[in-house]
């Protein structure tokens, strides 16, 4: 992967000292760079390139949100993360765009390494620049227009709960990816990784919800015509279907509730790369598509051979920017092949493949669920299809 460049951003020269002594160990691995305001930190990056700029919010003359924007212009492809105290909830709202990811101060020395080398591992998956840029400047995923109208009507009443806003967003991959982004970020101040959205939900609030989707427009609305937005609700129906599976499979194996939930989470997200796709390269998706009318070539063939990549990578790649729990991002990541990742036991991947299997079948008329047999043998699940297959039935 090579060494990667770090830029680091405060305003504190004790602040920018402390983490310099704190990373010391890391000079193998990252190249760090430290400016004390975001001008010098523009000027800098305009004359090297970097892989991650880590800034605190409050800074004299630039502030942290300024400095993200133009970065996210710029120079898109650089991971963007911000650094600052539970104190500044203000600031913090204006970098919720342009960020990828939130830590607070003082900063977990070991949080800060292990988000960014899962960052840097997931963005190599994507080799194609261009593809690799778009993805970084989004803001959010868009969302259907029905959902979003749904959500701003029921924000816009004051006697909206919890359990409404959890099942308009249980509908939606847009809003779910972004709420499990924030929810897994300082701006929350949760200890631990959030992997389901109703614990999502229940950390950030209704009221929280109500400013970011009215006030700051967290969300978005999917404008891209008629036809995408027909298949964009096709897909939305896919992954509620999957999701919904994958939950009761889990249910069946584990038991586990938590399990369960994150594994609902896993399955509304295990496509978000088409949808990616589908608001950022709609001409080349559709040429996937008519190319999958016309071949039998498998869709990451497809998507391989016309973008340098596939929808999975695509996913994973921006999941793991946002900070999301490394087991959502590797049931996108490997939901079609999970035997290329080392997994020993039951987990949101073996769900997600299965479900989605499952789902293809039925949808497409296809002759018979297609598993990675070696993948579910070493995991001990040979021979459930039939008992999965039920459980669409049900739903």
């Amino acid at each position: 992967m090579g060494v990667k460049r770090l830029l680091f951003v405060d305003d504190d020269r004790m602040v920018l000292a402390g983490l310099r002594r704190a990373l010391h160990d890391m000079r193998g691995e990252w190249e760090m760079t430290f400016a004390e305001e975001g001008e010098a930190a523009l000027t800098v990056m305009r004359q090297l390139p970097f892989d991650a700029v880590i800034t605190d919010m409050r800074m004299p003359g630039m502030d942290g949100a300024e400095l993200l924007e133009r970065v996210k212009d710029e120079h898109p492809e650089v991971i963007r993360i911000v650094l600052s105290g539970q104190s500044e909830k203000e600031a913090m709202l204006r970098s919720i765009a342009p960020g990828h990811q939130y830590l607070a101060k003082p900063c977990d020395i070991r949080e800060l390494k292990l988000r960014l080398r899962q960052a840097f591992a997931s963005r190599d998956l994507v080799r194609n620049p261009a593809i690799a840029a778009a993805i970084a400047r989004l803001r959010s995923i868009p969302s259907l227009p029905a959902i979003y109208t749904e959500l701003t009507a029921a924000l816009r009443a004051e006697t909206t709960s919890l359990a409404q806003i959890e099942s308009i967003i249980a509908k939606d991959v847009g809003m779910a990816t972004k709420l499990l982004q924030l929810a897994n970020s300082a701006f929350i101040g949760v200890h631990g990784r959030v992997s389901s959205l109703s614990q999502a939900v229940s950390l950030i609030g209704v009221e929280t919800v109500r400013v970011l989707t009215l006030s700051i427009h967290v969300f978005s609305r999917f404008e891209r015509g008629e036809a995408s937005a027909a298949w964009l609700a096709a897909l939305w129906e896919h992954s509620v279907c999957v999701a919904t599976l994958a939950q009761r499979i889990a249910a069946a194996e584990t038991g586990d509730k938590a399990m369960s939930e994150e594994c609902f989470a896993a399955g509304l997200l295990h496509d978000v790369g088409k949808v990616i796709l589908l608001g950022e390269r709609p001409k080349e998706y559709r040429e996937i598509l008519a190319r999958l009318g016309q071949e039998t070539a498998s869709i990451e063939t497809v998507e391989t051979e016309v973008l340098g990549c596939s929808h999975a990578q695509l996913g994973a790649y921006l999941m793991s920017m946002w900070g999301l729990p490394t087991s959502l991002v590797h049931a996108v990541a490997y939901h079609h092949c999970p035997s290329a990742a080392i997994d020993l036991q039951f987990s949101p991947l073996a769900a997600i493949h299965c479900a989605d299997a499952i789902a293809h079948h039925v949808a497409d008329g296809e002759e018979k669920a297609v598993f990675d047999e070696s993948y579910l043998e070493r995991l001990g699940l040979s021979g459930k299809a039939a008992t999965w297959r039920n459980l669409l039935d049900e739903i």
